[in-house]
C-alpha cells in the first residue's frame, strides 16, 4: 500500500514538474494530456498495469477536444478575429482548428459525421502530422530534458503504450488532470494578445470550452421517450410532456455526449440527482435498458448524433463507480435528495 501512494504522489509531482517545466507554445500539449486521462477510462487496464494506446485513438480525441474550439467565441466579433474563432497559438490560427471549421460548414455535427465526410481523410493527416511532430514526442520533455515517466519515446511504433501503474494514476486522479490541461489550456489562450479583445466580453471562456453539452439533445429525448414507454427513469412515473435528457455518468465527470449514456427524467428528478452518481440500482437498469435490451437500437438511431459505443459507455460507468467506491461516496437515489 506504501509503494502504491509513492507511485500515486510521483504522479501528482511529474504533472506539476510538466506544466511548470515544459514548453507549452500552443495548446496541443494540453490537449494531448487530457485526451490521455480521458482514454485511460474509456478503456479496461491490462493486469500488467501498462496501457497501450494506438496513435489513431489519440487522433480521435484531440479533434473531439478540439470541435467546440473551432465555433465562434462571440459572433459579433467577425470582423475583429476570423469570425471569432479564438486563436490556440499566437500568429496563424492551429491547423486542427482550421480543419475542424472545414468539416463543421459542411454539416458535420459530430465526430462521428465527421469521419463520413470527404474531408475526414485530410483532417486524420494533418492531425496525425501535428502529433507526431508536436505533443507527442515533446511532452515529456522537461527543462530541455526527456523524462518518459509517462511512456517511452520508441517512434517506431503506431502506438504508446503507458508505463506500469500510469493508466491507473490517469484513472485515480482523471479529474486533476484535466483540471490541470484545461486550465493550462485556457491561460494560454487568454494570453494570447490577438484574443483579448473579445475574451471577456462573453460568458465565461471556461464554460465556453468545456462546458455544458452543446449538442442538440432532441433526438435522444425522442428515443427515449419511446424505450421508456414514456415514464421516468428514476421514479417510473408518467413524464407528461415535463421531461428533459440526463447525463446517466453525470457530464461533469465525463464530458462527451455517448449515445448509451443518456436516459429521460423528469426536470424535478434530473436537477435534484445533479452531479451525483445514481444509487447502484439506477445503474443496473441503466446497463439493462442501453446496454443490453436497446443497444443496437441506440446505435441505429443516434449515431448521427452521438458517439455511440456500447464497450466505452461501460467502461466509464465502471471506472465512475469503482472510483466512488473508493472515495466512500454517497449515491443518489431519489428526488428530495435520497441518498445511499
Amino acid at each position: 500500500m506504501e509503494a502504491l501512494y509513492k507511485h500515486q504522489i510521483d504522479f501528482i509531482s511529474y504533472l506539476q514538474r510538466l506544466l511548470q517545466e515544459g514548453d507549452f507554445s500552443s495548446t496541443y500539449k494540453f490537449a494531448f494530456l487530457h485526451a490521455l486521462a480521458d482514454i485511460c477510462i474509456e478503456k479496461d487496464v491490462p493486469s500488467n498495469g501498462s496501457l497501450p494506446i494506438s496513435f489513431d485513438e489519440i487522433v480521435d480525441k484531440l479533434i473531439l477536444l478540439y470541435w467546440q474550439h473551432a465555433k465562434p467565441f462571440f459572433p459579433e466579433t467577425e470582423q475583429q478575429l476570423q469570425g471569432g474563432i479564438l486563436l490556440q497559438n499566437s500568429g496563424k490560427q492551429a491547423k486542427i482548428i482550421a480543419d475542424i471549421i472545414a468539416i463543421q460548414s459542411n454539416g458535420a455535427r459530430n465526430l462521428s459525421q465527421a469521419k463520413s465526410s470527404h474531408y475526414w481523410p485530410q483532417i486524420y493527416r494533418n492531425t496525425m502530422r501535428t502529433l507526431k511532430e508536436g505533443p507527442l514526442w515533446r511532452l515529456q520533455i522537461l527543462s530541455k530534458q526527456e523524462e518518459c515517466y509517462l511512456f517511452p519515446h520508441i517512434k517506431s511504433r503506431s502506438y504508446i503504450e503507458l508505463n506500469a501503474g500510469i493508466a491507473d494514476c490517469f484513472r485515480m486522479f482523471h479529474d486533476l488532470v484535466v483540471q490541470f490541461s484545461r486550465q493550462g489550456w485556457i491561460e494560454k489562450i487568454s494570453k494570447i494578445q490577438e484574443n483579448q479583445q473579445v475574451i471577456g466580453l462573453a460568458g465565461e471562456l471556461s464554460d465556453f470550452l468545456f462546458g455544458t453539452s452543446r449538442t442538440s439533445l432532441k433526438p435522444a429525448s425522442e428515443l427515449f421517450k419511446e424505450i421508456q414507454a414514456g415514464n421516468c427513469f428514476y421514479c417510473k412515473k408518467p413524464l407528461k410532456g415535463n421531461a428533459e435528457v440526463d447525463h446517466f455518468i453525470p457530464f461533469t465527470k465525463y464530458n462527451n455526449d455517448l449515445g448509451h449514456n443518456f436516459v429521460l427524467a423528469h426536470k424535478a428528478c434530473n436537477n435534484n440527482k445533479r452531479d451525483y452518481l445514481a444509487a447502484p440500482e439506477h445503474r443496473e437498469n441503466w446497463q439493462e435498458q442501453n446496454l443490453v435490451l436497446n443497444e443496437r437500437l441506440i446505435t441505429t438511431e443516434l449515431t448521427n448524433y452521438f458517439t455511440c459505443d456500447v464497450a466505452r459507455a461501460a467502461h466509464v460507468a465502471n471506472w465512475a463507480y469503482d472510483i466512488a467506491e473508493k472515495n466512500g461516496s454517497k449515491y443518489w437515489l431519489a428526488i428530495r435528495d435520497v441518498f445511499v
